[in-house]
């Protein structure tokens, strides 16, 4: 029997998968697999738009350990992005070792939130757009439709859920440290 949730946790875990080729690719073919990590990312992406909904039609409607470590998945995804960008040398190796470690302090001090995972994630995201559009522009420029395309179709859950609840969460980070 068809089961919507688990074809979603599938794609989750997928994802995972995607990840750890990068950091294969970083190491064993550098530079030259850039074509292969933003295809890889760009299927990261569009599997990270589709999973929830996916899950949602389930008619089992249960949670799971890998729906519930979606955030997370969506971390190593980008983690392992920025070891690509590094091993690849797109980015150097001090500037790469001091972003992560930051991060890992970050995290360390106030925990997982989601927030500040989302936070970390962006600018190793925007990195490889830049560098893909510096140096194979048409993927590149695949990458920034896609990202417009995503944003304008959940423009709704953007402007009222995501973006909303990502700056009271960092206020409330910021209060907390605070107090």
């Amino acid at each position: 029997m068809f089961d919507a949730k688990l074809v979603a946790d599938c794609i989750t875990a997928g994802r995972g998968i995607l990840g750890f080729v990068m950091i294969w690719l970083g190491f064993s073919q550098g530079e030259d697999a850039l074509p292969v990590v933003v295809t890889l990312m760009l299927l990261d992406w569009t599997g990270d738009f589709v999973d929830g909904t996916i899950a949602k039609r389930s008619r089992h409607p249960r949670r799971t350990w890998i729906g519930d470590s979606d955030v997370y998945v969506d971390f190593f995804m980008s983690v392992a992005l920025g070891i690509y960008l590094i091993a690849a040398g797109f980015v150097g190796f001090a500037l790469g070792f001091w972003y992560i470690l930051g991060w890992i302090l970050i995290l360390w001090r106030f925990g997982l939130d989601r927030n500040l995972l989302m936070l970390a994630q962006a600018p190793i995201y925007l990195w490889l757009i830049l560098t893909a559009l510096r140096l194979i522009p048409e993927s590149g420029v695949w990458m920034v439709i896609w990202v417009a395309v995503a944003v304008t179709i959940n423009w709704r859950r953007f402007s009222r859920d995501i973006v909303p609840k990502f700056i009271h969460g960092m206020t409330s980070i910021w209060r907390d440290r605070h107090t």
